[in-house]
């Protein structure tokens, strides 16, 4: 679906990102927010036409924070009530209150599974949605042709759209994003208190170490109220890590290097076949290089495959958690995977390929 005229409502990094993308589109897309240096940063990365309520949209996208989504959604309709031209959809990061609060059959719920440590208009970018997973939460009583319609959209942006329920997208996300947030965070926190009395802690801090907090760098006033919005699924997650971890202290205590062993080969064995980021599984190959973290080592890799003409479609350095080595995850097209193998060989890499579908 493209061209119409959209508002976004929140101008942040997903907003921005999401008005980017309308505009790419050939929408035209109005954009408000409450803090008005994001509309005008929004104006000057030329992320909205213009800055305003969109009252002749036929689609809305709401981009605050989750505690005000429900309360923004509703508005919006109730403005409009019963103009089948106007379809509102949201980005927010839990669905069972929100859809549960706004009972209108021109609402979509939607969370895309997309981010980034960047913050505000300008970690904006039109491409944020590309490969990513875009979670759609209809009910019983949403429209049909809404549905399809949000459907449309985001799959324009280049995401992959998934129907769930509201209580099963919250179940899941609780453990693959909200779970995984306050984990690294509390890491985090301990490492720095930990780093009060031992000055050089932080200093030492390895790949693995880095790897696994990144996410906690990311902006702190949108958790809270997903946490508390989830709670239930949250909480739940959280007895379950606990057991697996006081499951694991037991290992240690006993000494049982063999339960040790199954349970970093099962992670292993489940990390390694976590899905690409990509549309089409079937046309490319996932490249894992091994490489010396040495400077220069990134551009050489890439370099060779863009000599090639190679595309790349994802990437991912795997840090080891000692020493001086990692390895390069490449998703690349599957028609350059040979000349791709040959050429890293004639470098001296050992390169590894397999399919991903």
């Amino acid at each position: 679906m493209t061209g119409g005229r959209a508002g976004v409502v929140g101008l942040g990094l997903i907003g921005c990102s999401v008005a980017l993308a309308l505009r790419s589109a050939g929408w035209h897309v109005c954009g408000s927010d409450v803090d008005e240096r994001r509309c005008t940063r929004a104006l000057e990365i030329g992320a909205v036409d213009a800055v305003g309520p969109a009252l002749d949209a036929t689609l809305v996208v709401v981009a605050t924070p989750v505690s005000a989504v429900a309360h923004v959604a509703g508005r919006l309709l109730a403005e409009r009530p019963g103009d089948a031209g106007l379809v509102v959809t949201d980005v927010g990061g839990v669905k069972g209150q929100i859809v549960g609060q706004v009972d209108d059959p021109r609402f979509v719920g939607g969370h895309p599974m997309a981010g980034s440590e960047q913050e505000g208009p300008d970690g904006a970018s039109a491409d944020l949605f590309v490969g990513a997973t875009w979670v759609l939460t209809p009910t019983e009583s949403t429209d049909p042709d809404a549905f399809r319609t949000v459907r449309s959209v985001v799959t324009s942006f280049g995401a992959d759209a998934v129907e769930l329920s509201p209580q099963r997208h919250d179940t899941l996300v609780a453990i693959v994003s909200h779970l995984p947030h306050l984990a690294a965070a509390n890491l985090m926190c301990l490492a720095a208190d930990a780093s009060e009395e031992h000055a050089v802690l932080l200093r030492l801090a390895a790949g693995g170490f880095r790897d696994m907090t990144r996410i906690a760098a990311g902006e702190p006033s949108i958790w809270p109220d997903i946490f508390l919005d989830n709670a239930g699924a949250v909480l739940a997650a959280l007895d379950e890590l606990q057991a697996r971890l006081d499951n694991a202290r037991q290992m240690i205590v006993e000494g049982n290097r063999a339960a040790l062993i199954e349970l970093l080969e099962q992670a292993r064995s489940a990390r390694r076949n976590l899905p690409a980021r990509v549309p089409h599984p079937e046309l490319v190959v996932e490249c894992r290089l091994p490489v010396p973290d040495r400077p220069g080592v990134l551009a050489e890799v890439t370099t060779v495959l863009g000599e090639l003409g190679a595309n790349i479609r994802d990437i991912e350095i795997a840090h080891s958690a000692e020493g001086d080595r990692g390895v390069l995850v490449l998703v690349i097209d599957a028609e350059a995977a040979e000349r791709a193998r040959s050429a890293l060989l004639g470098l001296g890499y050992r390169p590894s390929i397999t399919r991903l579908a």
